[in-house]
């Protein structure tokens, strides 16, 4: 009880200030994603030194404050900073015998994995379609593990999380497709095939996002990706769905609206 308490009033507090800073936007937004990033990514560094990994962390903190700027400079675009970025490593690994394969390949992934997708967020900035991220991330954890427990039986992934279920699963996706539609008719979000559509594929993904964060703690033998969140654990253990849900939903709207 105490830990749940713990994690029902560190998320009130979450949502109290994301709410505040999706509202604000500009500065307060793009300033958000740059330190989730880079604790994100820190956590993520961390995770890899349990099997014997090296990733180099300068390198990837590099990008996450290019990717940052890039939404005040307009000469650093996104492609140049991943070519910048792979051009780097690759040069590393040519002038320095240390450096090996694995460390740059991890060192690539962990950009790849938390700050270019969480940068997805900011594309979708001041647009009615923002919310869909988090609706749809925080509805289906919150449906499935409800739908989980009442209705749980046949595991989902045993090996890689336990206690997830195959009828938690559809809850989730039954429960942020209803909560996804009403959203839809208060803000007018049409057609609603689409937006039907668009929050099953992306309730889909968002539950990939959380196995495959269960995956890598797995692999490295955490139970935790950090203790920053009382109650949720790190910043990667929180935001696992919504760094999967982001370019998702940015590429759907951009496309398919």
């Amino acid at each position: 009880m105490k830990d749940l308490g713990k994690r029902v009033s560190s998320g009130f507090i979450g949502i109290l200030l994301l709410v505040f800073i999706v509202n604000r936007g500009g500065l307060y937004l793009s300033l958000s994603i740059f330190l989730v990033s880079i604790i994100g990514l820190r956590e993520f560094y961390n995770s890899m030194k349990y099997i014997n990994l090296k990733p180099y962390e300068l390198i990837g903190y590099l990008c996450s404050i290019l990717l940052f700027f890039s939404n005040y400079i307009p000469i650093i675009q996104l492609d140049f900073i991943i070519t910048a970025i792979i051009l780097i490593l690759l040069i590393l690994l040519l002038l320095n015998k240390e450096i090996d394969l694995p460390s740059i390949g991890v060192t690539l992934i962990g950009i790849l994995y938390i700050p270019f997708l969480l940068f997805h967020i900011q594309y979708l900035e001041n647009t009615k379609y923002i919310w869909l991220i988090f609706i749809i991330a925080f509805g289906t954890d919150t449906f499935a593990y409800l739908a989980g427990n009442m209705f749980g039986r046949k595991k989902l992934c045993p090996k890689i999380s336990p206690n997830k279920t195959v009828e938690g699963s559809i809850g989730g996706i039954i429960g942020s497709v209803i909560v996804v539609v009403i959203y839809s008719f208060i803000v007018a979000i049409n057609p609603i095939w689409k937006v039907i559509i668009l929050t099953v594929c992306t309730s889909i993904v968002s539950q990939l996002g959380d196995l495959v964060a269960s995956r890598i703690k797995r692999v490295t033998g955490i139970k935790d990706f950090g203790n920053l969140i009382p109650g949720h654990g790190g910043i990667i253990d929180r935001f696992d769905s919504i760094i999967f849900t982001a370019p998702v939903i940015y590429y759907f709207v951009r496309y398919l609206f």
